[in-house]
C-alpha cells in the first residue's frame, strides 16, 4: 500500500549551522497510526516535521504525497496542507487572529470552505478539543493549556488526514495531557495518523504503535516500541539506555 506521506532521501541545512539538519533521512507514514517522533534537542525531529507539512523545503530529495511528488507552488502546497496539519510546540507562534472562532475558522477559510461548511468544521473541532467555551473569548486571553488545545482545533478543522503534533503535550498539566491523549486517540480511530515528538520515553513506549529515533540529522531506527524497548543492544545503539524510564 502507498504510504500517505514519504520522505525520500531528504537533506536540508540551516545556513547558520555546519552540520545538516537532516541528512538523508528516509521515512514514510503510513494510514491510522500512533507514531512517536524521539530523539535529543537537535536530532532534526523539528526540522523533519517542518518538511511534511511544506513549510521547509528538501535542498535534496523528495517528499511525496499518496506517492506523488509534493509540488511547491499555490496548488502542491494547498493539497499537500489539505491533507498533512501540523501543531507546534508553542501555540502562540500558531495563534494570530482575535478571537477564537475567528483562529480556529482560518484554516477551512483559506481552503476554500463557504462559510456555512466553515462555521461546521469549527464547531466539530471545538468539541472534539473541548473548547466550545471559549468561541468567543480573545486568544491572547487563554491559558497555555487553552492555547494548546485551540491550535489544535485550529488545524483539525482543516480535517487533515494525517496529524504532526511538536512536544504539544510537554505544558499541559496531568489532566489536560490525558484530554489530549483521548482526542489524538479519537482521530486514529477514525483512520487517521497521529505522528507525536515527544520527550518523554514512557509515552512513546505505551502510546505508539510505531517509533521513530532520530540522531544527528539522520533516522537511526523504526519499529514497534516492544522491539526497541525490549532489546538492550537497540537501547544501546539509540542512548535510550541512558534515559530513565
Amino acid at each position: 500500500m502507498t504510504a500517505l506521506l514519504a520522505l525520500e532521501q531528504v537533506y536540508y541545512r540551516y545556513p547558520s549551522r555546519d552540520a545538516a539538519a537532516l541528512d538523508g533521512v528516509s521515512v514514510a507514514f503510513g494510514r491510522g497510526q500512533r507514531i512517536a517522533l524521539i530523539g535529543r534537542n537537535g536530532s532534526g525531529k523539528s526540522t523533519l516535521m517542518l518538511h511534511c507539512n511544506g513549510i521547509l523545503r528538501p535542498q535534496q530529495g523528495v517528499v511525496r504525497l499518496d506517492g506523488r511528488e509534493v509540488k511547491y507552488d499555490r496548488a502542491g502546497l494547498l493539497r499537500l496542507r489539505r491533507r498533512v496539519g501540523l501543531v507546534l510546540q508553542n501555540p502562540d507562534d500558531q495563534l494570530f487572529s482575535a478571537s477564537v472562532r475567528q483562529d480556529i475558522s482560518f484554516g477551512p477559510l483559506n481552503l476554500g470552505l463557504d462559510e456555512a461548511a466553515a462555521r461546521h468544521r469549527v464547531d466539530e473541532a471545538a468539541e472534539l478539543c473541548r473548547v466550545t467555551h471559549l468561541l468567543d473569548r480573545p486568544t491572547h486571553a487563554l491559558s497555555g493549556g487553552e492555547k494548546t488545545r485551540v491550535a489544535l482545533a485550529g488545524v483539525l478543522a482543516m480535517d487533515p488526514q494525517l496529524l504532526i503534533a511538536d512536544e504539544v503535550a510537554g505544558g499541559l498539566d496531568p489532566w489536560m495531557q490525558e484530554a489530549l491523549y483521548d482526542i489524538l486517540n479519537r482521530l486514529v480511530e477514525q483512520g487517521k495518523t497521529v505522528v507525536l515528538s515527544t520527550h518523554n520515553l514512557t509515552v512513546a513506549r505505551g502510546w505508539a504503535d510505531l517509533v521513530i529515533v532520530m540522531r544527528d540529522g539522520r533516522v537511526q531506527i523504526v519499529a514497534p516500541p516492544a522491539q526497541i524497548f525490549s532489546d538492550p543492544a537497540i537501547l544501546r545503539e539509540t542512548e535510550l539506555d541512558q534515559v530513565r524510564m
